[in-house]
């Protein structure tokens, strides 16, 4: 929780730094400043959604026993639903360099994990210790599947953009633009089916926001744009009492339109 405070005060800080541009960078012969309202689709299929996954810790118990993997173990991507996702920006274009400007923006997705057999690539035995204390079952060295499929999961990620470098084709009714930055991404894992201990997983971690769209302007203070964006972050989830830990990379697709208001 105090990283996800942090995190808002980063992006608060942002906003104000992007107000305090553009009341002291007003162009009064072009509307440069704008707030705009955003809502699309993260589609996670063309970078495979959870991907290039590690644990991180060696055992989980279980109410029938314990599983002991070694260390090192990879496990195969884990297929993500697509979503929907909304959010906000507040940015500024420079009235001396018109094709250059500052944005900040933030945006919430929830891409569930889908119900899905996981496999496991292990360079040593695997062993389940009963918890009755019978015989100890072990798995040579390679790559196992999970016998059933594993129920699916609530995955939530809040993305906040803090400082994107804005570029643009000003000066016409339709501007392509592009842009980039530094993000920083909160992930949760939650199993709406535990009952008993912690039934969620959290990962922090800073990443890559990348964007290219097109605006139209329907008149100086309105405008219409779309957009793609492409994320890419690694993110590392702590072991707890259901679940293993690992890292994995998350690198969506998102495909965004939304309303402007300039200033």
């Amino acid at each position: 929780m105090n990283v996800i405070s942090a995190a808002i005060r980063c992006f608060g800080i942002a906003v104000l730094v992007v107000a305090y541009v553009a009341t002291s960078n007003v162009s009064r012969s072009y509307a440069e400043t704008y707030i705009a309202g955003q809502f699309g689709l993260t589609f996670t299929s063309p970078m495979k959604g959870l991907s290039d996954g590690e644990l991180t810790s060696s055992s989980l118990a279980f109410p029938t026993g314990t599983l002991n993997i070694p260390s090192g173990t990879s496990v195969d991507d884990q297929s993500l639903k697509n979503a929907f996702l909304f959010g906000g920006k507040i940015g500024h274009y420079f009235s001396r360099a018109r094709w250059f400007g500052i944005e900040a923006e933030v945006f919430f997705n929830t891409p569930h994990i889908k119900q899905q057999h996981i496999t496991f690539q292990t360079s040593a035995p695997t062993t389940f210790l009963p918890s009755g204390g019978g015989p100890a079952v072990t798995v040579p060295p390679g790559e196992f599947s999970t016998a059933t499929p594993v129920p699916g999961v609530n995955f939530h990620v809040l993305t906040i953009a803090p400082l994107n470098l804005m570029f643009r084709y000003p000066g016409t009714r339709l501007q392509p633009y592009f842009g980039f930055g530094p993000g920083i991404f909160i992930a949760r894992i939650k199993d709406p089916g535990i009952s008993q201990g912690d039934a969620s997983q959290t990962s922090t971690k800073l990443g890559l926001n990348a964007l290219i769209g097109l605006r139209y302007y329907f008149t100086r203070n309105l405008s219409m744009f779309a957009e793609g964006k492409f994320n890419y972050v690694r993110f590392s989830f702590e072991e707890n009492s259901n679940f293993f830990g690992f890292d994995a990379t998350y690198a969506p697709i998102h495909t965004v339109g939304g309303l402007s208001m300039h200033f």
